[in-house]
Order: C-alpha cells, then sequence, then structure tokens
C-alpha cells in the first residue's frame, strides 16, 4: 500500500479525538489528490499544506529534518536498534530512550581537553 491511500487510513476520526491539537499537516507532493483532501475534510478542522521544492536537483539541508535524521543515525549505533528486531511498539520506544540516555550520559560525562 502506497504511503498517500495509507494515510486516508491514518487520519480518521479516532486519529482527530487523541490529537486534538493539530491544526496542519505538512506534507509532500506524493500526498495532494482529492482522496486524501476528502479523507481530511471528513475528519473535522484539519488542512492539509502541500509544500512543493522549488530546487529539485541542489541537496539543501532542512534544519528540522536534518535533525531527526541525525538523531536517528545516533540511535542505529545501538545494536539491537540497528534493525526492527522488537514485535511491540512499546519496547521498540523504550530501546530507543534507552539508547538516547546512553548517548546523553556519554556526552555529559565526557572529560573537556
Amino acid at each position: 500500500m502506497q504511503d498517500r491511500d495509507g494515510a486516508r487510513l491514518v487520519l480518521d476520526r479516532r486519529t482527530r479525538r487523541r490529537f486534538p491539537f493539530i491544526e496542519r499537516i505538512f506534507a509532500d507532493a506524493n500526498y495532494q489528490g482529492p482522496k486524501l483532501a476528502a479523507a481530511i475534510a471528513t475528519t473535522g478542522t484539519w488542512t492539509i499544506e502541500i509544500v512543493k521544492r522549488n530546487e529539485l536537483h541542489r541537496f539543501v539541508v532542512l534544519p528540522k529534518r536534518w535533525i531527526v535524521e541525525r538523531t536517528l543515525a545516533w540511535i542505529s549505533r545501538s545494536r539491537r536498534l540497528a534493525k526492527d528486531f522488537e514485535r511491540h511498539a512499546r519496547k521498540a520506544a523504550a530501546f530507543v530512550r534507552l539508547a538516547m540516555i546512553r548517548l546523553m550520559l556519554r556526552r555529559l560525562t565526557a572529560t573537556s581537553s
């Protein structure tokens, strides 16, 4: 199933009740189309904003995305999180938390020369 088709299943009324503070959804050009617009219209007051890139062939560091990608690279250094071994999402989230605690403790206890 493509992300565009799966987004309709994720953005249902239960999601709206669970996250009432979300007002706007940012998506890339893959998510534009009448099906997703109709799915969002049925959920309430969410609006979708399609973000289009002006420069297609130039590498540009996107500030927030770079933070996420860098953090995921740090987490994947932990052997247990290198692949999706966990059966339950709660366990995977616990191991991500442990990996970040380990990373922060190493940085806090590092000697500055």
